[in-house]
C-alpha cells in the first residue's frame, strides 16, 4: 500500500492536519481554531457466523480509527457488499442491527449508507468525528522515555481461525467477542491523561503498528513480549499454525526492522504478528503520568491498560522495534 500511495499527489492545504503521510488511522480537517473533523472508513468481511455479533465487530472495528485519533464519532454511513443471490434479507438486517447498537452506544447517529453487490459479505462504516485541533493524537509524535500501554490483548486472528477449524471453546469464543466488540472510547480522553501518541492494533499486528509509530516518531520503541495480554490460548494457537496470511504478510512487512529475542519462539512472535480486528489501542505516555492513563483506560471500557515497553533514541542503523523476551 505504500507503494501504491507513494505517487499520489494529494490536495493537502493549511486545513488538512493529517493525511496519509504517516499511516494514521485516520484524516483530519481543520474547520476552525476550536474544531477539527476525523474522518475515516473500513470495512471486512465476517468474522464470526452470527450475522448481528458480525455487524458490532465490524462496527466497533471502524470507530476504533476515530478514537485512535483523540475523536470523538458523530456520523457514520454503513457500506454493505452483498452477494445478489443467495442471502436472505434478514441476514443483511442482523448486520445493520448489530452494528447500530455499538453505534448508539458511541453516541454516533446512523445516517444511511452505500450498498453493492459482491461476490461475499463486507461490511463496515464510514465514520466522522470530531476533536480539537490541538488535540489530535498521532502514531508519529511518540517522545524518547514514554512508556508503551496497551489497552486490548491480542490474538483475535488466531482465536478466529481456531474457530474456524473448530478449535475453539466457548469460553475462548466469548473472549474473542467481547474483545472485538468492545468500543475504545477511551481513546477520546487520553490527550488529556497526557498520551503523547496513539494508533489502534488492527491489520498490521502489534509489531506492523509499533513499527509505523516507531518509524514516524523517529524512535526505538522495546517491548517486553511477556508483558503484552492475550486472549485465552492466543499463542499456543499461533504455534499450533492456526494464523492466517495475514500473519505471514506482516512478518514480510516488519522485516529486518524489527529484531526479536533469540528466547522468543514461533508461537509468541506468531502472536506479535498475528492482525487484530477491532483490536486494542497502543498508547505512548510519559512515564510520572502511566497511572493516569491507565486510570482513564480501566474507567472507559478498556478491557486492560497493560505497561508493555518504552521508547527510546533511534541510533541509525538499528532497528525501530524490538521484542524482548522478558
Amino acid at each position: 500500500m505504500t507503494e501504491i500511495l507513494a505517487p499520489i499527489q494529494a490536495a493537502a492545504g493549511p486545513n488538512l492536519l493529517v493525511g496519509f503521510d504517516t499511516a494514521d488511522d485516520a484524516g483530519v480537517y481543520r474547520l476552525t481554531a476550536e474544531r477539527a473533523i476525523v474522518c475515516t472508513a473500513d470495512f471486512i468481511t465476517p468474522v464470526v457466523d452470527d450475522p448481528r455479533t458480525f455487524g458490532r465487530v465490524a462496527a466497533a472495528n471502524s470507530i476504533s480509527d476515530v478514537y485512535a485519533m483523540g475523536g470523538v464519532p458523530l456520523l457514520a454511513l454503513n457500506l454493505l457488499g452483498y452477494p445478489p443471490v443467495g442471502l436472505p434479507n434478514h441476514v443483511l438486517g442482523e448486520i445493520l442491527a448489530g452494528a447500530g447498537e455499538i453505534c448508539a452506544e458511541a453516541g454516533c447517529a446512523v445516517a444511511g449508507g452505500h450498498t453493492v453487490r459482491d461476490d461475499e459479505v463486507k461490511f463496515g462504516l464510514s465514520v466522522t468525528g470530531e476533536v480539537h485541533p490541538d488535540r489530535i493524537l498521532r502514531n508519529s509524535s511518540a517522545r524518547p522515555g514514554d512508556v508503551l500501554v496497551l489497552t486490548k490483548p491480542l490474538g483475535t486472528g488466531a482465536l478466529v481461525a481456531a474457530m474456524k477449524k473448530g478449535r475453539l471453546d466457548q469460553a475462548a469464543y466469548d473472549a474473542l467477542v467481547t474483545c472485538m466488540t468492545s468500543l475504545n472510547r477511551c481513546g477520546a480522553l487520553l490527550h488529556a491523561a497526557g498520551a503523547t501518541a496513539c494508533t489502534d492494533v488492527t491489520g498490521f499486528g502489534l509489531s506492523g503498528h509499533a513499527l509505523e509509530m516507531a518509524r514516524g516518531s523517529g524512535l526505538t520503541l522495546r517491548i517486553d513480549a511477556g508483558a503484552v495480554p492475550q486472549l485465552p490460548e492466543a499463542a499456543a494457537l499461533c504455534g499450533e499454525g492456526f494464523t492466517c496470511g495475514g500473519t505471514r504478510s506482516n512478518a514480510d512487512f516488519v522485516g529486518a526492522d524489527v529484531a526479536f529475542a533469540p528466547g522468543l519462539g514461533p508461537d509468541m512472535i506468531g502472536l506479535l504478528n498475528d492482525p487484530q480486528t477491532s483490536g486494542g489501542l497502543l498508547v505512548a505516555v510519559p512515564a510520572d503520568r502511566v497511572a493516569e492513563l491507565q486510570a482513564v483506560v480501566r474507567e472507559n471500557g478498556g478491557l486492560c491498560a497493560a505497561v508493555v515497553g518504552r521508547a527510546r533514541e533511534h541510533e541509525p542503523g538499528a532497528p525501530h522495534l524490538e521484542f524482548a523476551a522478558d
